[in-house]
């Protein structure tokens, strides 16, 4: 089944203990970042995909450079489907009072 609009998103946990780790988790974020990934939040890229002929190409190309250790995952979904994707953020505060009131009690 062909979709139009797709979006790729890999997950990913690589160990980052000794140097040579932290060098191959640099590596392949940057590999992802070269190809067109966006950071979503930490170990989580997205990508957009025209057809499945892409995502082919690029589940290819991950699979090339993803390192020895550690998991990498690759979910791809549709445009509509990702539109209903919903943020949940912490509480919102301010100390910014912003009133017309003349006088203030802290």
């Amino acid at each position: 089944m062909s979709y139009r609009f797709m979006r790729m998103m890999v997950f990913f946990d690589l160990p980052t203990e000794t140097a040579a780790d932290r060098r191959v988790y640099r590596r392949f974020r940057n590999e992802l970042i070269r190809n067109g990934f966006l950071m979503m939040q930490e170990s989580v890229y997205c990508k957009l995909l025209m057809n499945t002929t892409a995502d082919q190409a690029v589940r290819e190309t991950i699979r090339k450079v993803r390192p020895p250790k550690g998991i990498v995952q690759i979910l791809t979904i549709t445009e509509k489907q990702f539109s209903k994707i919903e943020y949940l953020t912490g509480e919102f505060k301010s100390d910014i009072i912003n009133t017309d009131e003349r006088m203030i009690v802290l």
